[in-house]
Formats: structure tokens, sequence, C-alpha cells
């Protein structure tokens, strides 16, 4: 007999920002996994890392350095080869922010911007499997913001935005503070940061160029450079994009997973 109750899905997303410092774009990343895969990718990762001998963060600003550089692309193929995990995130022109929006406050954008990110997606999967009860536990990287509660705060408008589109329910169950050299499911900064460097145009680093190729490759695509459609699941970007400002300066681009 099939139970009528076939259990909550409990989701672990842990998240990092990227281009707060006055560049062009900013935007958030959201690495995906069931919350009873957390052990799983501590483990393998950690053996990723012995194996390699890394002892540091994996993060976009460490892989200028050549010696390094097949243990990041081991980081790549570690993700797209597990299916349960998933990669979104959200890029945002700051030119292209009203602040009269915000309170004149390119802080507080942010901040709604990052709750944007987490509630769309939650919304997505909650309508994909709507007979299942979901509860949702957000691991960041310190936010930076001026507001020493910015966690508590995304907790608070996610909880109320889609207690708004599921009739009162609160599935985001906590928004909690990491320090990404503690909390290895955090450091998608590896992902975030080789789609924003490509976005910024910025990046003169041949390792650099070298991984973003890989994860260009592994999309079958050119480069990184363009955003998805939404109902992609394994590795979406969200462009978000005013119509009325002008044209799009990227394409939308499906992806074929290698």
């Amino acid at each position: 007999m099939v139970a009528d109750n076939p259990g909550t899905l409990r989701w672990l997303i842990s998240c990092d920002e990227s281009g707060v410092g006055g560049a062009a774009y900013y935007g958030f990343g959201s690495l995906w996994m069931s919350w009873q895969r957390r052990g799983d990718f501590a483990r393998e990762f950690r053996l990723l890392t012995e194996r390699h001998g890394y002892e540091y963060e994996c993060k976009w600003n460490k892989c200028h350095n050549r010696s390094h550089l097949e243990f990041f692309l081991d980081v790549v193929d570690f993700f797209f080869d597990r299916p349960w995990l998933a990669f979104h995130c959200l890029i945002v022109r700051k030119g292209m922010v009203d602040k009269s929006l915000h309170g004149g406050d390119f802080d507080l954008a942010r901040r709604k911007h990052f709750a944007m990110l987490l509630t769309s997606k939650i919304r997505q999967v909650m309508r994909n499997r709507p007979n299942r009860e979901h509860t949702f536990r957000i691991w960041v990287d310190p936010i930076a913001s001026r507001y020493a509660k910015a966690d508590e705060a995304v907790e608070v408008i996610s909880n109320n935005v889609l207690g708004q589109v599921f009739g009162g329910v609160r599935p985001v169950d906590k928004v909690i503070t990491h320090d990404s050299k503690d909390t290895p499911s955090i450091q998608c900064d590896l992902l975030l940061g080789a789609v924003m460097d490509a976005w910024q145009q910025k990046s003169q680093s041949e390792t650099k160029t070298i991984i973003q190729q890989r994860i260009a490759s592994r999309l079958s695509w050119s480069d990184l450079r363009a955003d998805t459609f939404p109902g992609e699941k394994k590795f979406n970007i969200w462009y978000f994009f005013d119509p009325t400002l002008g044209p799009r300066e990227v394409e939308t681009r499906s992806i074929h997973l290698k």
C-alpha cells in the first residue's frame, strides 16, 4: 500500500555572491542538493581535495594558480558528473537597477535580488511536486551588507513571498550564515565566479580561462557570456533584464550537457 503522505522533501541550498565591489554586474549563486546528500558531498569533496593535496578554499579568486589547475578542473567535473547537484545563479547589471524602487539603496536592492533568486527557484520546485511537503535550509557566506541581520531578513522576505503563493506555508526553515572556509558546499563560488568573470569580461588569467572553457564545454557552449532558458535544472543562469532600458546584450542559449 502506498502511504498518503510520501514524506517531506528536504533541500539544502548553499549560496554565495559576487561583484559587490563596484563591478558592472553583481550576482548570486546557489548550489542545490537534497538535505540527505550533504554528507555525501562533504565526504566526496574532501577525498577530491586530499587526492590533489589541495589545502585552501575552492574559491574563484584562488584559480589564478596554474599548479592547482587540475584540481579546479576536477571540481568542475565533480559537479557535472553528479546528477543530484544543481547550480542556479542570478546576474544583475548594476546600471539597470532603479534605485528609486529600493529607497535609493543598492544594499537593499541586492538583498531583494538575492531573495528573488531563492523564492523563484523554490517556487518552481514546489510547483513541480505539489503533492509533497518541502523544507529548505539555506546556508550563505556572510552577506555583504551594512545590515547586521541580512540573513534573517532574507528568511523573512522569502517566507512572506512564498506564503502568499502557497497559502501561508513557510518552507524556508532557516537561513544561516556559514564561513565558506568550513563549508565546502558554499564554495559554489567557483562556478559563480567563472560565470561572472565571463560577463564582466575582465579575466586575464590563462588558468581561469581554461576553467571557464571546461564549464562551457560541459554545457556545449563556446563561452559563458549568455543566460539559459528558465526551465534549465542542472545549470541555470538567470539574467535580470529590464526591456524598457534597451536591447539585451546577451543571447539565451539551450544547454546540451556533456
